[in-house]
């Protein structure tokens, strides 16, 4: 089964693949997709829990105390719930972005679905998004599992990373390229 996922290398490869085919297993992919998602979305809007995240001065008890608790909190349960404490008490908690970006490369493969980024200025309507995730849809031909990651420093516009493409229609960037023609202009 290994060889027919994809090369995921180093620490992040070898934690996501074990996790996958166990969720794949135990039939569960989906929902370890979901409660890992959220668990990411409340790592990255709390400075705390990136300290804890990332931090070396706190003791994997520590860390496997607090993340019970704030799994609980957040309804995060099963297979990554303990997935999530297994690797905090491996002192490996610093690898979970990357562990968590390659488990969605390995479901979205095992699906046959496409990944791609978004960055907007602020948070898109749902009608937006929707829209957004059908013209991708439509050009790649497969289901994309669409990331939003909300950047108010683009200004307006979007920049698309689909695989190895990046489309970036972001004001920022236009803005910069209309100085540097004025500048050689000169």
């Amino acid at each position: 089964m290994a060889s027919e996922q994809p090369i995921v290398a180093g620490v992040a490869g070898r934690y996501a693949t074990a996790l996958f085919e166990l969720a794949l297993e135990d039939k569960v992919l989906d929902k370890v997709r979901a409660d890992l998602d959220r668990f990411d979305q409340l790592v990255s809007g709390s400075d705390d829990l990136k300290r804890l995240v990332r931090s070396p001065v706190f003791t994997s008890e520590e860390q496997v105390k607090a993340l019970t608790a704030i799994l609980k909190q957040a309804g995060i349960d099963g297979i990554a719930a303990n997935f999530v404490k297994l690797v905090a008490s491996n002192r490996r908690l610093f690898a979970l972005p990357q562990i968590i970006r390659a488990f969605r490369s390995l479901v979205a493969k095992h699906k046959g679905e496409v990944s791609a980024s978004v960055t907007v200025a602020e948070q898109l309507s749902d009608a937006h998004l929707k829209s957004l995730k059908d013209a991708l849809n439509a050009v790649t031909g497969k289901d994309v599992d669409l990331q939003v990651n909300v950047d108010p420093a683009i200004i307006g516009g979007l920049v698309v990373k689909l695989g190895s493409r990046m489309v970036d229609t972001s004001l920022r960037t236009k803005l910069n390229s209309i100085k540097t023609a004025m500048k050689e202009a000169r």
